[in-house]
């Protein structure tokens, strides 16, 4: 046992069996890029097992069609070797969609912005030997053809693993209306899960399971083959006018927003909803303790920074990203990208996209 062996030197019918541990599709380019037996043993057919923009019925009217678009976060660090490594040791926090008409596109991780629109054409090249790429996140949008509405908040897609089938994955949303849709390979429509209700604010995927919060913040995660709603936390009972869940370092958190001048709110459908025109006054932000099965109110994340963004949330270390500080939550407001200081209670505008764009020409060819 305290012998030790070469990688180069392991049979080679273990490669396949290692390769297959990897679920990214970064890590598993990674592994092929190592030598020529390494390459030989994982196919590159399964790189395509999922190939998005993903055909979907259309929430609202079968007859239009609807598309799946996927959306990748990554983080991308200089090594000691890169060129680049004395200009700066943190990394870039870059979001490349995949649409359509675009196979790859350059976004802002906040708004989803288009970057790559007014910036060189000519195709962004990395060289794997120089920097670290970290696959962070996947998020999802739905659009449809014609530029017919699309009344979808938000979607995610679980699993989406470089070894798994269309036929085994599911689709969820949160409408714009509040209810809560469900879809698998062969469904001819979206259906609703609890269906009587208008009150759901987020969906995320956490622990390998689809989670939903209400408008009064209790968790319920969705039970895929029956449709129903298993309760996870108790009510939160926040005075916001909008939940988000956050998954960060394992724990799942509630981020509540507050709006201006009270909940200034619409209808629809005979039910009242937040007036998202209307600016941001506030956040305060809930950790579920799962031991205790309550809610502790968090006054300080640390170093950890909270993105809520136009299609996912998800959350980073602020010693890791160029242009973040920690203990702030970013989201967007009337179209801007702000920052909210959870110490000072302060908000900014900020703006993001010329680091991305930064990004984006130092890399081209």
């Amino acid at each position: 046992m305290a012998e030790k062996v070469e990688w180069c030197e392991l049979p080679l019918e273990l490669w396949p069996k290692i390769g297959k541990y990897l679920d990214k599709h970064i890590d598993i380019l990674r592994f092929r890029s190592v030598c020529e037996s390494w390459r030989s043993s994982i196919s590159p057919i399964h790189l395509n097992s999922l190939s998005f923009p993903l055909q979907i019925p259309h929430p609202i009217n079968s007859s239009i069609d609807a598309y799946l678009n996927q959306a990748t976060l990554y983080l991308v660090e200089p090594t000691h070797s890169s060129s680049n490594f004395q200009s700066f040791s943190k990394g870039y926090l870059i979001k490349v969609e995949e649409s359509k008409n675009h196979p790859f596109r350059l976004v802002s991780p906040i708004s989803d912005r288009k970057i790559n629109n007014h910036v060189s054409v000519s195709p962004m090249v990395l060289n794997l030997l120089e920097y670290r790429v970290f696959e962070l996140c996947k998020s999802y949008n739905v659009h449809s053809n014609g530029g017919h509405y699309v009344s979808v908040n938000k979607v995610v897609f679980f699993p989406n693993s470089t070894w798994i089938n269309i036929e085994n994955s599911v689709a969820c949303c949160v409408f714009r209306e509040g209810k809560l849709g469900l879809m698998k390979h062969g469904y001819e429509k979206w259906k609703l899960v609890d269906e009587n209700n208008f009150y759901y604010d987020d969906v995320i995927v956490f622990k390998g399971q689809f989670y939903v919060t209400d408008k009064w913040g209790t968790i319920s995660w969705i039970d895929t083959c029956s449709l129903k709603l298993i309760q996870y936390s108790p009510p939160l009972c926040g005075f916001g006018n909008k939940k988000h869940l956050v998954e960060s370092c394992g724990s799942v958190y509630v981020v509540d927003r507050y709006y201006e001048s009270g909940p200034r709110t619409r209808r629809r459908n005979h039910v009242e909803h937040p007036n998202h025109d209307a600016a941001v006054e506030c956040f305060k932000v809930y950790k579920l303790d799962e031991e205790w099965g309550k809610w502790v109110d968090v006054k300080n994340l640390g170093d950890r920074v909270f993105i809520l963004g136009n299609s996912c949330n998800f959350s980073v270390s602020a010693k890791d990203v160029i242009g973040y500080e920690g203990n702030c939550i970013y989201f967007t407001d009337m179209f801007d990208v702000r920052m909210y200081n959870l110490q000072d209670h302060s908000i900014i505008t900020i703006a993001f996209d010329p680091w991305i764009e930064k990004f984006a020409e130092n890399w081209r060819k």
